[in-house]
C-alpha cells in the first residue's frame, strides 16, 4: 500500500533547510547579524533569500561583501535570541508588529565575533563552518506571486574563503559529516540530524 496524500496549502514551505548567521557591515561600520532559513550552495556558489527590508539585505546592497556562518544544532537558544530582532531602525509597519530594532546582535546573541580575511564583515567564533563572500547578483524572487506578501530577493554569492573548526576537518580538506552537526530549520522548528542513514558514491571524490 501507497502512503495517502492530501492537497493542502501550508503557510510556509522551510522544509527543512540549514540555518545560517549572516554577517554584514552597516553603514556606521558596526557588524550586523542576519539569521536566515533560506541557503543552499552549488559550487562555490551560494544562494541566500532575504526579504526588502532586512538590513542585511541593504548591507549586502551598499557593501557587496558578506560572512555565511553556519550554525550548530546546540546554538538553536543563541540563533533564537535573534531570530525577533532586526538591525533596521527603519521597519515597515508589517515588520513592527513582531520585530524590535537591536544595535549589538553579538551582544543579544552571546556571539563572538573574530576578523575575516578578505572582506570586512566578522565571522561567528561559536559557528563551525564560516563562509567569506562576495554579493555577485540579486534576483527579485516571486514578486507576482499575491501569497508572497513581501517583496524578496535571491542573493548570489560567491565564496572566497572557508574556515572550519578543526575538530571538524579530516585530512586536509574534508569535513567529517559525523562530527558536523547543522542546525536545520524544519517548517519553524529548530532540528538536529539524525542518524546516517548511508552516504552517495560521491562522498570519496
Amino acid at each position: 500500500m501507497l502512503p495517502a496524500t492530501r492537497t493542502i496549502e501550508p503557510s510556509i514551505l522551510y522544509f527543512g533547510t540549514p540555518v545560517a548567521l549572516v554577517t554584514t557591515g552597516n553603514r556606521d561600520g558596526t557588524p550586523n547579524i542576519g539569521p536566515i532559513s533560506s541557503a543552499w550552495a552549488l559550487g562555490w556558489t551560494l544562494v541566500i533569500g532575504l526579504i526588502e527590508s532586512a538590513q542585511t539585505l541593504l548591507n549586502l546592497q551598499r557593501e557587496g561583501e558578506c560572512v555565511v556562518n553556519l550554525a550548530s544544532d546546540d546554538l538553536w537558544e543563541r540563533v533564537e535570541r535573534l531570530a525577533p530582532l532586526t538591525g533596521n531602525r527603519d521597519m515597515p509597519p508589517f515588520k513592527a508588529r513582531q520585530y524590535r530594532f537591536c544595535a549589538d546582535k553579538f551582544a543579544a546573541g552571546g556571539f563572538t565575533p573574530v576578523r575575516s580575511e578578505l572582506v570586512k564583515p566578522p565571522r561567528i567564533a561559536e559557528c563551525g563552518l564560516q563562509l567569506e563572500a562576495l554579493a555577485r547578483a540579486f534576483h527579485p524572487v516571486g514578486n507576482g506571486d499575491p501569497r508572497l506578501t513581501v517583496r524578496a530577493f535571491a542573493v548570489e554569492l560567491e565564496v572566497v574563503r572557508v574556515h572550519v573548526h578543526a575538530r571538524l576537518i579530516e585530512g586536509e580538506r574534508h569535513i567529517r559529516p559525523a562530527d558536523w552537526r547543522p542546525l536545520i530549520y524544519n517548517f519553524r522548528h529548530y532540528y538536529g540530524l539524525g542518524h546516517r542513514r548511508g552516504k552517495t558514491f560521491k562522498a570519496e571524490v
